[in-house]
């Protein structure tokens, strides 16, 4: 079972990082940005944030409802990926941020997101990527594994129990380096994109001090910008958007 207080104490440190950081404010306003971006204002239903941990995708959709495992008074409402509480074609927009490589059995999660999409709604993950460079730096200094070559259960069936689970390299083996359509029934992928992010990784994140001030951001972000065309060496973070075929 997952560990609650642990839980916690790790919520509560990243929202004291999130509150006293403004470098990494910053740059996760830029993801944010690029998530609304997929956001269809067209489609009709609530946009559900899956894993909100503390709650900072208000701050690109307000409207957004965000949910955890675990309840705290920042979030809407509590639920599982595997088993949400929203009525069956209800929902227009899931939002995955750094919580698809929790998932343990990741066609359990989209067996249940098809459930409670709308028509042509969308799926938008946000994750960590595996380039050349990036691999490295989730490895030695990330506490959760990258586990490229552990096997990962493709059961649709949801799991008896939640317990913790990370795999930092799913998203980046499952998405960019296998056919979607060999493992994903139903699905198509309208968007694909590696996030090359310097910036981010140096800022340390949430649980590391940044190696660079925060007036250095722009020029870092100019950097990005240059190395953005070489992605399978220098992408750091990744973009999908799935919707149901």
């Amino acid at each position: 079972m997952m560990n609650i207080e642990q839980h916690q104490i790790e919520i509560l440190r990243n929202k004291h990082a999130w509150e006293s950081k403004r470098l990494l404010r910053t740059i996760y306003e830029s993801f944010y940005n690029q998530i609304a971006a997929l956001i269809d204002p067209v489609l009709k239903g609530k946009i559900v944030e899956l894993g909100s941990g503390v709650g900072n995708l208000k701050s690109a959709i307000p409207h957004a409802i965000c949910t955890d495992l675990f309840p705290n008074p920042w979030l809407d409402t509590v639920c599982s990926a595997y088993a949400m509480p929203f009525e069956d074609g209800s929902v227009s927009h899931l939002v995955l941020f750094d919580v698809f490589h929790h998932l343990e059995r990741p066609n359990a999660f989209f067996k249940e997101a098809l459930r409670v999409l709308t028509n042509n709604g969308r799926v938008i993950i946000f994750e960590p990527y595996m380039s050349i460079s990036s691999i490295a730096v989730y490895g030695l200094l990330h506490h959760e594994p990258v586990a490229w070559n552990v096997p990962i259960n493709h059961s649709d069936d949801s799991p008896s129990e939640v317990h913790y689970y990370a795999a930092q390299g799913n998203a980046t083996r499952l998405f960019f380096r296998l056919e979607t359509e060999k493992w994903l029934k139903g699905w198509k992928v309208f968007h694909k994109q590696p996030v090359v992010s310097f910036s981010y990784l140096l800022s340390g994140g949430y649980s590391k001090p940044a190696i660079y001030p925060e007036q250095v951001l722009p020029l870092m972000q100019k950097i990005d910008t240059m190395l953005s065309h070489l992605p399978s060496l220098f992408a750091a973070r990744c973009l999908v958007g799935l919707t149901p075929e």
